[in-house]
């Protein structure tokens, strides 16, 4: 029952009598999509349907911690991205798009289920649990793994004959119904409910804790590795495997990769070579720099197995991050903040998108997306029908990468999130971006923003004052929205105590460990 119980809306972590009436309520709510999803599941595992050769692969790059300007199709001169540049040249590249979310697992769920984070109420990295009892605010509450009852874009391309693999990071529960496996994936290799690795080299361990969890990163789910073997490489080497064995049938391989995540490890040979930059010409670490030629290195070498496989004209390779940059790895100007803050900073991320024969050459596209809309737009290019009661949130974004339109049917996009968090950025926001148009609406400190982003990227110039017709018309839309989705929203804490802080005091082995002769900034540990 415990599988079950952490997946249902009623899972509000309450004890007693309350809580246990509140998971009654909760089963009979949800019994007829439990026996829906079951019945799913039934038949996704049956052998998928045959499907015409001509099918597109799909190739999903999903990048942990990638900073907007951390390309250099993107603008930089300090970051070595030639692979990655090359899918943008010969597709679609979009300036305007955004994560669903400035922390991870919730991105992963808006990526797998077309929703937004604040509808699935999956709103926080998991497991997190960082909220200070004394704290002013209660936290929203949230589920603690991906719900059983989605219908993942694993399991609908699955269900048309897909062969469907994550290789890399999961970070959406730990509960066996929450694991890649029983969300349409035949092959899960690296997926678990780690948000990080212990270590980049192999047996890829750590004694660190996960921070405000009893969670240790004892990461050991690749075996058979060997001395010296570098993660992302390693993983590049099984997604080559996949595409090796399943070069005849349509395929989805979803590859989060756990780059370029914390720790900042990478090879010496590659790091050497970054060190030798001038400090002044440098956009970020060079660790940190290295990483992310790894991941460029591993998108080379899966362009080149499709090539081998004469696959290269029918995959679609798409490639994003989940968030912002990590504050202290990459510089992130012009645009403000990083990975957890709701400014730029924190939620715009690269989009690239290729499609032989169908997107644009070189296309640059300036309409605002999201992460949701991947799930439609997947369906789309495989000549599925579209599941608008699952990807609700989402849109089809395959008129955009190929030329034919310049927008989409859609005014604005939101984000929600009732949490505090340790990012030295993040505090308790609800967004809503309309247009140039931007507000951000903090719970703790209570407070508006508001901004134009075609004239000030940046946002170092709050509106609020003096528009506030057009505060009024986006806040009154936010909370319009929030109502729609059933957002969950901080409340009043009766034990709130002034004198305390909503920022979890670092514990040994938590979050920042330094060894001898070593930068401190290799081993800092943040989810």
């Amino acid at each position: 029952m415990g599988g079950l119980q952490s997946l249902l809306p009623g899972n509000y972590h309450q004890k007693g009598a309350d809580g246990r009436i509140a998971l009654m309520k909760s089963l009979i709510t949800c019994l007829p999509i439990i026996l829906a999803a079951l019945a799913a599941t039934v038949v996704l595992g049956a052998a998928p349907t045959e499907r015409s050769a001509t099918c597109p692969n799909i190739i999903l790059f999903l990048i942990d911690d990638l900073g907007w300007k951390d390309l250099g199709c993107q603008g930089s001169t300090y970051y070595q991205t030639p692979n990655i540049d090359a899918l943008a040249h010969q597709g679609a590249r979009f300036t305007n798009a955004y994560s669903a979310c400035a922390v991870c697992s919730p991105t992963r769920a808006a990526v797998l289920t077309g929703k937004y984070p604040a509808r699935l109420m999956l709103t926080d990295w998991l497991p997190s649990g960082r909220w200070d009892p004394k704290a002013k605010l209660m936290s929203g509450r949230f589920l603690r793994g991906l719900p059983v009852e989605e219908l993942t874009l694993a399991e609908a391309l699955r269900s048309a004959g897909y062969r469907t693999a994550n290789v890399g990071k999961w970070h959406l529960g730990s509960e066996p119904f929450s694991l890649p496996e029983h969300h349409g994936f035949e092959v899960n290799i690296g997926g678990n409910a780690h948000g990080a690795p212990g270590d980049y080299f192999y047996p890829y361990e750590g004694d660190w804790l996960v921070p405000g969890t009893e969670l240790r990163a004892k990461w050991n789910v690749l075996p058979d590795g060997k001395e010296g073997e570098y993660l992302t490489d390693r993983l590049t080497d099984e997604a080559v495997s996949f595409i090796t064995q399943n070069n005849d049938k349509p395929f989805f391989l979803y590859f989060p990769h756990y780059g370029v995540h914390t720790p900042l490890q990478a090879k010496p040979e590659v790091v050497a070579k970054y060190e030798a930059i001038p400090e002044a010409e440098r956009q970020g670490l060079p660790e940190y720099a290295a990483m992310v030629e790894s991941i460029d290195d591993s998108v080379g070498r899966v362009v080149e197995t499709l090539e081998k496989f004469k696959l290269a004209d029918n995959t679609i390779i798409i490639f994003t991050s989940d968030n912002g940059g990590f504050w202290k790895a990459t510089n992130h100007a012009p645009l403000r903040a990083n990975k957890g803050a709701y400014y730029e900073g924190g939620i715009r991320v690269p989009l690239i998108v290729q499609w032989p024969g169908k997107a644009k050459t070189g296309l640059v596209v300036d309409e605002s997306v999201i992460s949701n809309d991947l799930y439609p737009t997947c369906l789309a290019a495989c000549g599925l029908p579209a599941l608008p009661n699952q990807h609700v949130d989402g849109l089809d974004l395959s008129q955009l990468i190929q030329g034919n339109a310049t927008s989409l049917d859609r005014q604005s996009l939101f984000w929600h999130f009732p949490h505090y968090n340790e990012h030295p950025s993040s505090v308790p926001s609800s967004v809503i971006r309309k247009g140039a148009w931007k507000l951000i609406e903090t719970f703790d400190p209570a407070g508006i923003e508001l901004y134009n982003l075609d004239q000030d990227l940046s946002e170092a110039n709050n509106l609020a004052k003096s528009n506030p017709a057009k505060l009024a018309e986006l806040h009154s839309e936010l909370e319009a929205w929030r109502v729609d989705v059933g957002a969950e929203m901080m409340r009043p804490n009766l034990d709130y105590d002034p004198t305390s802080t909503t920022q979890p005091k670092k514990k040994k082995g938590s979050g920042l460990r330094q060894k001898s002769s070593e930068s401190w900034h290799k081993f800092i540990r943040v989810a």
